[in-house]
């Protein structure tokens, strides 16, 4: 015969467990979004661009290289990493992603174009030759 208090012990324990996992879940996905991600293009061996996304470029560049960054590298490469934007949140990254490839090739390389810009201007800025 079930003891009707230890059913209702382990119901009460349950509900505790299943908070305290929600909270962690919860906590977890909140961490992933505020995350600093990157959205990028790399430049196949082909000239082709490639665009994505991740929270680590070297890491991303790196692997594309070995053949294990996406299907389409795998199948051009060495890729060059040509152009970053560092985005506050992964959701954030994925649209500017989703942007990026909706943009013919010719905006593409001009704002690939517009960063080497950027930088030069920032190491003349800095007195670096």
């Amino acid at each position: 015969m079930s003891n009707p208090k230890l059913e209702a012990g382990s119901r009460k324990s349950d509900g505790k467990r299943q908070k305290a996992a929600k909270q962690n879940q919860e906590s977890k996905i909140s961490n992933q979004k505020s995350q600093e991600c990157y959205c990028y293009m790399v430049e196949c061996a082909d000239g082709t661009l490639y665009t994505g996304w991740t929270t680590d470029l070297r890491r991303r560049v790196a692997a594309h290289n070995a053949g294990r960054g996406s299907q389409y590298t795998r199948m051009h490469r060495p890729v060059k990493l040509v152009y970053f934007e560092q985005l506050p949140n992964r959701s954030e990254a994925m649209h500017r992603e989703a942007q990026i490839k909706r943009m013919k090739r010719s905006a593409k390389l001009a704002q690939i174009s517009n960063l080497k810009f950027q930088i030069s201007s920032v190491k003349l800025e800095a007195g670096t030759p």
